[in-house]
This record gives C-alpha cells, structure tokens and sequence, in this order.
C-alpha cells in the first residue's frame, strides 16, 4: 500500500492520502526553537528543550497521536459550513477534501481543496528566529464570490515543563493567564514572578508567547481552550467555528488556548495570503516588533526561500547517482536529514520521545551522532564534540547525559560508581578520528578542555583517560565490566560480568590511540599501546571465541551470554559485526561469523539483534525478556546495529550480502508497501518487530536514533567507499555487482572530487586502476597534495 512518493527534483516528500497508518512527521526550526509537524498538521513547539521549553501541548499516546496542532478552520459564512484546512481534525470526506501534504526540508506545505476553495499554508521557521509561521493561502475555484471566515488553532501548555502541564493538574491549571493586546494573543505562565532568561531549567517563571496574524484583520478571538471547543465536543467540531465568532474569552487558569478569526471576502480567482505568526516573548513587545516585520506579507516567501538554501548547502556535502533511486534518494535527501535532525535533538523530542523522559544530549547517542554530519557541518560538530567531552569525568567515565542548558563543566559532581555505563567513553574513537580525517584539523587533538568534574586535559589526554577507566575497571578474564550498561540497557552483567562487546570496541579504541600517537609523534603513547594490543586481542580470542562465534560476555558465577551453550540469546549480532569492525577477528572468523549472523539473524527486514529470545531467563539479569519476543532488545530488529552489519561485510569485501542488508531495512525501499513499517517511508526508526512478532516488518520510533547516522556511515564510506583519512581521500567501494556505473560529488576540505565508479566486470571490491585528474594512481588514496581544487576521479573495479 502506498500513501505517497518521492519528489526527487524539489526534495520533499509527498504524502497523497493523509490516513497513513502512523502519523508522518517532520520537523521545523533549530536548537533554539523547534517544532515537530505531522502530514495533518498535529505536533507541538518547543523553546530550547522538548521537555522544559514546550510552550504548546502534546498528548501523547492518545487515539489520534498527533492532536492537538497547528490548526487553520474555514468557515463560509452563507452555508455555515466548515472545515480544516489539513484533513484533521475535521476530517471531511476524502472524496469532497482532496489534500496532499509535502514535507520538506526544514518546512511542510498542506495543499486542500473543499467546496471549490483552495487552501495552501508552508509551516516554517525562519533562519535565526524564534518565531513560527504559518503562510496562508486560500483561493476561490468557484463561479461566485465566496463569503469566507478563518480560524487559527493552538493548544498552550500551561507549563513550559512538560510533567508539570500534563501530569500536575492541581498546580497547573492555576497559574496560566491571557491576554489580547492590539489584536495579538499574550500568552502568560506564572506572571506575577520574574522571568530568569539567565536560569532556563527554572520551571517556576513568567514567561510569554505571542500568536499574531499578518494580512488579516482580527474580529474575534478565543484563549480558553473550553470555550473553544464546547462541552462534550472535540477539535473536529469547535463551538466557536461552528458559531462562527469568538466570544473573546480570557483563560485565567484552568487551558488555554490561542485563536484569531477574521472575516474576508472573496472574488472568483482571487487569492488571499495572510500569516500566523507564533513566537517566543510578551504580545506587547516581542509580538508587535515581529509582527511589524510582516507589514508586507511577502517577507515570508523570501525567509522561506532562505531556508531552502539553507538546508540544501546543509545536506550538499555527498551526492549520488547510482542504478538505485532508493538509495540515492536516501543519501542525498533524506539519509543525511534524518541524520542532521537527530544530531540537533538527540533523543528529545518527537512524537514518541517527550521530552520528559530523555531530556538533554545522551552521552553515547550523542557521540555516535556525528558520524554521519561531519563531512556537511564540520565546526557544529566541533563545537558538540567538545561539549561533549567537556561531560567526561577525570576518572575517564562520563556523565550519562549532558544539559546544554545548565551543564557547567569543571564544576559538576562525580556519576556513583553504580551510573557508569561501560561503552558510553568509548565511542570518542569513532567521533573524534572522524572529525580529525574529515576536516585535517590535527590540532584539535592538543585543545585544553576541562573534565566535568575538576582538572583538564587535552583531546588526547581526554583519549587515554577514557582507555584508562576500561583498563582500571576489568574482570576475572581481562575483559571490561559491563557496568550498568553496554549499549543494551537490557543485558545486566552484574558488579563483575564482563562484556565481550565493550572489550572490541576497547580494542578499537586502542588500535585508534596508536595510530593517534603516531600521528603526534608520540612514541611513548605509541609503545604503551602496542602492547595493550596485543594483550586486548590475546584475551578476546582466548576468553571471547566461543567455536563458531564470539560470546556476548560473561555475567556473575561466569555465566556465558551468547554462547551455543544457552537455550536462549544463543547468538548476538553486537560481537560479531564488532570483531569485523574492530579487527580483532581472524579473516577465517570473519566470514564464519558473518555467515553465522546470515543463517541465524537475518529476516526480510533486518538483522535481530539475538536469537533466540528470551522468555525463561531472570528477567533481574535479562531485561530484555520484559518485552515481548521479537520486540526490541528482546531478539527484536534493533536499527542502530544495522549500518554495523552493513560495515562488517563491506569490510570482508561481500558487496551484495552489504547491499541485501541495506535494502532489508531501508525506509525507502517500503515506500510502496507502507503498511509493513507503518512509519515513515523516508526516515529510519529504532526498531522492527522481528520473526517471533506475529506483526513482523512494523517499526516503531522514528527520526530519532543512531541507526540514521550509521546507516549514512555505512552507505556513504562503505558501499561507496568515500573515506577520508588524516592525509587525504581514500576510494574503496565495496559495491552489489550488478552495479555497473556511478557517480559521486564529494567536498572535502574545501575541494571537489567528481568520482566515477565504473564496475563493467561485475566485482564486488577491489579497484583494478584509478585515475585522479588524468593521473594513474598506484593506490586508493588521494593525498592532500596532490589535490586541485576540482578533481576527476576515475575508478575502475
């Protein structure tokens, strides 16, 4: 079943039928004010944070899970007829409302058609601005003029923190207070205290939003979200739409909510543009200055047009142009937005992650993000990074999330030895080479940069100490402890369980350390590495290899996890895809491994993340068997790890086994069987229900997760095999063999590189020649020497 389609040419995403089977999202805004929209205009905005900044509320997990929203009600006024201008909350008759949502990059348009009056209204937020809007666009079709009306609609929460507006009623619903001023909406919390712009977590303060219309006189307003709507009515039939005026009512306690009417007519053909403006401030000061920006409402298609250039020289860094749409689609569009979204809001707001729960940049989400952006945004990545480093304790351990808008480096209390997760450290060997190899900025690794807690310590130093706190921290084999978590919150090690997984990426991590400290000429560091090297690898295969493939770990009373051995978990897919990516595998074990992942992990839409699942375990050790078998970390299809498995036998030089991972889970390889994924066709989620589901294929919580960044990672500097390195570029594509010519703009460092892959013979790695501006090349990196500022390059499998 499909429900829309890829409009390659203007980079958005067509949504024909707005009944898709989970709402389909999109994301407006910045860091500093964001805002989430669905195909039917539901979804919330939010101030600096999802769960302390959300100024407009969201009930989650409700029937329909994306109301309330950005609501546009017309009303004409001789028939008294009404509708909205997306298909909820009103929801006419599809065959009478023809719609089609399209979601862009940074921006949605919702296009209807009722009762022959065109609407046609582009939500976005403009650059640098903390303000919304809404551009309207409503046009008569019909023979006769048309007597029309208008109706915007928000729901404001009544506490910029999102527990206290829908969890403590008694508190909340006293302290909102409205106000109309000049015809803009003040909306007030807590007033009768200061605001403490310079103390943001502070719940308990007066703040202020504005709802202003430009290009339409206001005759009547509603704040009082109950008199909006009416006793015992719902968003779909408003008392105040229905009636056809507001009442102008004041909220004062109890909802409120914001909606400006006017009246307006219309000739046969003509059209009428006006704005709803939605912004952060006092109605009085903020909301006037904004809104007398607006004077001449065009002003709105040129910030619009801004935006667009924005995001297209965001997402410019890598485009593609292979025999497969789907995945050139993914990496040029919607691979790399996905993947830019999740590194501006971690895990913090969407429309499954509240806010609430997940507040603030997880440390190992966080880390991992950057893989896949820093090739387009290099200094952001820069500055996060050292943000981020900046939550590493001196003991070499981090905190497990930082607060950007409270985090106070050098000055924040130690984690208990009970909160340490044992990978979070761990994934700065896969960030900070990235940055250094993309950009060339060696020195960053001599930035002085303070540890949470106390001390600091260059980006090097920040490097050992993290290796340091997994050597200090060992168990009765030489493996690190598991500590409270390894990556899956739900396999519990116990106080002296080892993780086989954690030892590959510490094996990683020191193979990343030597060829740090040999860069830096520092000999030392280099020797003192070698032989941890040596020592991580003699330990992983004496204690780790388990015959056929490597354990998970070991938990107390040396209990194995993933071995043969077990009834349950047999199998894990982490150490494996690991001890490709990390090198300690064998190549024997390698491709034993992989085909063991094959035969035992793999479905048509992914990899499980184990099998077995677990149903007779101590559910106190294996969380995991508190969810359902073949639901996520419970032998369920976890994402993250895909672009892993997708790397590993790219790696082993298996083209089409990488591809045949890619295209299992691939958002857009659904696009024409939606029903499966349910989501959306155009991001990647977390998880899918695997085998053991009787909902096999059904994914569950998009947009936001390490399987964007990975995946581009995996797509981009495998598949293709674009890799930058500290001295230049390498080109090693390991390809599906039926591939037979393509083409990739790549900018690195400043330069272009036109790359031409041509693969007449069918190989699946390997370059038999490559030429770089007319010259053969006796290897597959291009020096930073050697480079123009344009560069052909031609590769030959």
């Amino acid at each position: 079943m499909q429900f829309g389609f890829f409009d390659d040419e203007n980079k958005e995403y067509v949504i024909t039928d707005p009944r898709t089977p989970q709402p389909w999202s999109n994301y407006l805004g910045s860091k500093e004010y964001g805002a989430i929209i669905t195909q039917n205009a539901g979804g919330y905005s939010f101030y600096r944070s999802g769960g302390k900044g959300r100024f407009m509320r969201m009930q989650f997990n409700t029937v329909l899970r994306d109301q309330p929203g950005r609501y546009v009600y017309l009303r004409d006024r001789q028939s008294k007829d009404y509708w909205s201008c997306s298909w909820q909350p009103v929801a006419k008759p599809l065959e009478l409302f023809k719609t089609e949502c399209r979601h862009g990059l940074g921006y949605t348009r919702v296009i209807s058609d009722y009762d022959k009056i065109q609407s046609d209204i582009i939500y976005f937020v403009p650059l640098n601005k903390t303000h919304e809007i809404w551009r309207v666009r409503v046009t008569n079709s019909d023979a006769v003029a048309r007597q029309l009306s208008a109706f915007t609609y928000i729901e404001y929460a009544n506490n910029w923190n999102a527990i206290d507006d829908l969890m403590n009623l008694q508190y909340s619903q006293y302290i909102v207070t409205m106000d109309v001023i000049d015809g803009i909406i003040d909306h007030g919390t807590n007033l009768n205290i200061p605001h403490q712009p310079e103390n943001f977590d502070e719940k308990d303060q007066g703040r202020h939003t504005f709802q202003a219309l430009a290009g339409l006189h206001v005759n009547s307003w509603e704040t009082d979200r109950d008199v909006f709507i009416g006793n015992y009515r719902t968003y779909a039939n408003p008392r105040t739409v229905e009636q056809g005026t507001g009442s102008n009512s004041m909220a004062f306690g109890d909802n409120a909510c914001g909606c400006l009417h006017g009246d307006f007519d219309l000739e046969p053909d003509q059209t009428l543009e006006f704005l709803v403006i939605i912004g952060i401030g006092n109605a009085a000061r903020e909301g006037k200055t904004v809104l007398s920006q607006y004077t001449d409402t065009a002003r709105a298609g040129q910030e619009l047009n801004e935006l667009k250039t924005f995001w297209q020289d965001r997402i410019d860094g890598l485009t593609v142009s292979t025999p497969d749409s789907n995945f050139n689609r993914t990496v040029n569009v919607w691979g790399i937005y996905n993947s830019l979204i999740t590194f501006t809001w971690s895990r913090a707001a969407s429309l499954i992650y509240t806010g609430v729960d997940r507040d603030g940049l997880g440390f190992r989400d966080t880390v991992q993000d950057f893989l896949g952006v820093t090739h387009t945004i290099p200094q952001e990545v820069n500055d996060r990074l050292s943000l981020m480093l900046t939550g590493q304790v001196s003991t070499g351990g981090t905190l497990p999330v930082v607060y950007p808008t409270c985090h106070s480096p050098g000055n924040e209390p130690l984690p208990s030895k009970h909160d340490y997760r044992s990978d979070d450290a761990l994934w700065l060997f896969n960030a900070i080479p990235a940055y250094i190899k993309e950009t060339g900025h060696i020195d960053y690794l001599h930035t002085l940069l303070p540890y949470a807690d106390q001390e600091k310590d260059t980006v090097f130093g920040h490097m050992k100490r993290a290796i340091q706190f997994s050597l200090a921290r060992r168990g009765v084999h030489g493996l690190p402890l598991g500590l409270k978590a390894d990556w899956n919150d739900c396999l519990r090690f116990g106080h002296t369980g080892e993780s086989v997984f954690v030892a590959m990426q510490l094996r990683l991590a020191i193979a990343t350390y030597i060829e740090i400290a040999q860069l830096l000429s520092e000999e030392k560091e280099q020797q003192w590495g070698e032989i941890l090297l040596a020592e991580m690898d003699r330990l992983i295969q004496e204690h780790a290899w388990d015959g056929e493939w490597f354990l998970r770990g070991f938990g107390e009373k040396d209990r194995k996890f993933g071995s043969k051995e077990n009834l349950e978990g047999q199998i894990f897919l982490n150490p494996q895809v690991w001890a490709v990516m990390s090198g300690v595998a064998t190549r024997d074990q390698g491709e034993q491994i992989m085909q063991h992942v094959y035969d035992r992990l793999f479905t048509p839409y992914g990899l499980m993340l184990c099998d077995p699942p677990f149903t007779q375990d101590d559910h106190n050790i294996v969380l995991a068997q508190l969810m359902n078998p073949g639901l996520k970390e419970n032998a369920g299809i976890f994402m993250h790890t895909q672009g892993w498995a997708v790397i590993a036998e790219a790696m082993l030089g298996h083209g089409n086994r990488a591809y045949e991972v890619l295209q299992s889970y691939l958002p857009a390889a659904y696009n024409d069987r939606a029903e499966i994924r349910e989501i959306e066709p155009y991001v990647l989620c977390q998880s899918a229900h695997s085998k053991y589901s009787p909902k096999q294929g059904t994914c569950r919580i998009p947009w936001l997760s390490g399987s964007a960044t990975w995946t581009h990672f995996a797509m981009t500097q495998y598949i293709l095999g674009i890799r930058p390195d500290y001295h230049g570029l390498i080109i090693d594509p390991c390809l599906p063999s039926h591939w037979k010519t393509l083409k990739v703009k790549r900018h690195f460092r400043g330069k272009t590189f036109n790359i031409t892959l041509q693969n007449d013979s069918g190989k699946e790695r390997g370059a038999s020649c490559m030429q770089v501006n007319g010259q053969e090349m006796t290897c597959n990196k291009i020096p930073v020497e050697m480079m123009d500022c344009q560069n052909e390059v031609v590769v030959v499998m």
